[in-house]
């Protein structure tokens, strides 16, 4: 039992529903049986929106290192001492306060190897910003936090698989940032990842336009002639199968994103709008390209229905079990890549 894979998750907005999918997903106890999951919050708060939702069978195991997790109960580390005014559906500054100093101790420890991985409930991009997070996203603020050199924002279901290139970015900014090396620094990371988080050998990749008609040959805008179909060539001769560029419309309409394992579009709403529509309620927001495994929810605080017991567990639910298959596979990749099999040739005799 205590090697089960332990998933920390941050509570996000004290006042939206990220306590409620939460709560709601960890008061099934066979979510147990595949992981030890350590929630970075306060038990008061929990105990707020426990009794919103009328759940009166379901308490925290209050602990203050992962190391010390019940692997048969969902887990609670304190992150601060003080009383929290919660104004359930209200966009405060205190909101932002505490949804920060959760996802601040999770971030620390998972960077620490002291659990596996990240489940991040949503923010409020705007009263979380402090001295200590002046990013647009939990994107950014990890890919910092992590080390990494870049990092992919990836959204995942059974049915699509869809990254940027440019993310949390005003549109007028879009078109200087989709350079030819942002496309293919995407375009590998992407491919990386569906080969070691996804177990996809040969990946094929589409990518999209950015003008209307994938830029109809120059007609409407040359992004596609000038720097999108050189990144494609090169990453095909760097061994990606990548092909495009689509124009997004059309692509999605006619199913064509049936046809691949994964789809780069070159900004948020181009790659997120079909993604929502096709996969909202199973949706993942997975960032690629990191040595730590983060996932979220495909929604935001949703402060319109929090604390009405409105809110479906289902993308949050999603969330922890990709983070747990992504841990699972990169584990598994790394010790094949130690233990690789021995190649050799067959006799042609054979008894």
């Amino acid at each position: 039992m205590s090697d089960k894979i332990k998933i920390g998750i941050s509570i996000g907005d004290v006042n939206g529903i990220g306590l409620e999918v939460i709560i709601k997903t960890l008061a099934d106890s066979r979510i147990m049986d595949y992981c030890t999951p350590i929630v970075y919050g306060h038990t008061k708060v929990a105990s707020f929106h426990r009794k919103a939702l009328n759940i009166t069978d379901f308490q925290f195991n209050v602990i203050t290192e992962p190391a010390q997790a019940n692997a048969k109960r969902a887990n609670m580390i304190n992150c601060w001492e003080e009383d929290v005014k919660i104004e359930m559906g209200q966009a405060t500054e205190t909101g932002g306060k505490y949804a920060f100093k959760s996802l601040e101790r999770a971030v620390d420890d998972v960077v620490a190897g002291k659990i596996d991985a990240l489940v991040t409930a949503p923010i409020n991009k705007h009263n979380i910003q402090n001295e200590n997070f002046h990013f647009a996203g939990h994107t950014e603020y990890l890919q910092e936090k992590a080390g990494g050199q870049d990092s992919l924002m990836f959204l995942i279901s059974d049915d699509l698989r869809v990254g940027v290139v440019t993310g949390h970015i005003p549109v007028n900014d879009i078109p200087q940032k989709v350079t030819k090396e942002s496309i293919l620094s995407k375009l590998k990371l992407m491919n990386e990842s569906l080969k070691k988080d996804f177990w996809i050998r040969k990946p094929k990749i589409a990518v999209l336009g950015l003008n209307p008609h994938a830029g109809d040959n120059g007609l409407i805008g040359g992004e596609e002639i000038e720097t999108i179909i050189p990144a494609i060539e090169e990453a095909k001769s760097a061994g990606i199968l990548a092909m495009g560029p689509y124009a997004a419309d059309g692509f999605f309409a006619n199913g064509s994103y049936k046809k691949f394992d994964a789809v780069l579009a070159m900004y948020h709403d181009q790659g997120l709008i079909p993604f929502k529509q096709i996969s909202f309620e199973s949706g993942v927001n997975f960032t690629a390209g990191l040595n730590i495994v983060r996932t979220s929810p495909d929604h935001g605080t949703a402060y319109d229905i929090a604390g009405k017991d409105q809110a479906s567990e289902t993308s949050f639910r999603e969330a922890l079990f990709a983070a747990i298959h992504i841990v699972r596979n990169r584990k598994e990749s790394a010790e094949l890549a130690e233990n690789p099999l021995v190649f050799a040739k067959l006799s042609r005799d054979r008894d």
